[in-house]
């Protein structure tokens, strides 16, 4: 990975294929990701403050806001208090694994190096890695078909003339080794010239929260509907107008996103 790009992420994935998905640029459900939100601090307040787009989103830095985008079938947080050394110690608040089919994570922090991913499925982490050049915090499970050209040296951390490679340095750059896993699982990376087949998360909008104690934080940010102005009519209508309904599909989470959103 390019130095520069700080990612603190966490996916609840129920879509069969989510890179179609995001490839679709949705809309983010404002009804789900409220509910979320809500859920994730039950003892607070979240109030919704804005919106950003993920690439922006991804490098929060501040403890009281968090960024939710929730789309059909994949919904992803981002928040600082993610990024911690070791993502199997996630708290249960953050892996609900018996809700969702899958569960990704991606962190990463220019500043230390350091970078991070991780994949649950069916309730059980099945693989977790997160490391700087020269340490690694935490490897679990075995690596996947993607990772296999990083082991292999075919990624080599580059290093300015006339220094040495510690010898006990990874063969890869572990920023770039999670944006491996973030482009393998999700069709995107951050950082880095874009491909044609690769997604552009500034196009993907996600919804801010500020969290608060009840009583205290920002006002609301609700978007007011725009009113036409009335045109001038020449006859009374015979009939009304047939109003569209849109199916339940484009409005709702389906299976176990909704019910874990609660609503």
């Amino acid at each position: 990975m390019t130095v520069g790009a700080k990612v603190s992420t966490i996916w609840y994935v129920d879509a069969p294929d989510p890179v179609t998905v995001l490839r679709g640029h949705p809309q983010s459900d404002p009804d789900a990701a409220q509910a979320l939100a809500s859920r994730l601090y039950p003892d607070l307040v979240a109030t919704r403050t804005g919106s950003a787009s993920l690439s922006e989103a991804a490098a929060v830095d501040e403890d009281a806001t968090v960024y939710i985008g929730c789309y059909p079938g994949v919904t992803v947080v981002c928040s600082a208090d993610l990024a911690i050394p070791r993502p199997s110690t996630l708290p249960e608040s953050r892996l609900p694994v018996s809700a969702f089919e899958r569960i990704y994570y991606v962190a990463s922090k220019p500043d230390l190096a350091w970078g991070s991913f991780a994949m649950w499925e069916n309730g059980k982490v099945a693989r977790s890695f997160s490391a700087t050049p020269v340490h690694i915090h935490e490897d679990l499970g075995l690596p996947l078909v993607w990772e296999r050209p990083y082991w292999a040296g075919e990624f080599p951390l580059r290093y300015p003339p006339g220094v040495l490679p510690d010898p006990q340095s990874l063969p890869f750059h572990p920023q770039q080794f999670a944006e491996g896993a973030n482009r393998n699982w999700l069709g995107f990376r951050y950082t880095g010239p874009r491909e044609d087949s690769e997604l552009d998360p500034k196009s993907l909008p996600v919804l801010a929260f500020t969290v608060h104690r009840p009583g205290e934080g920002p006002a609301a940010d609700v978007e007011q509907p725009e009113m036409p102005e009335p045109e001038p009519v020449s006859a009374p209508a015979l009939e009304p107008a047939p109003v569209a309904v849109a199916p339940p599909s484009a409005t709702r989470r389906p299976g176990r996103l909704r019910r874990y959103f609660g609503f």
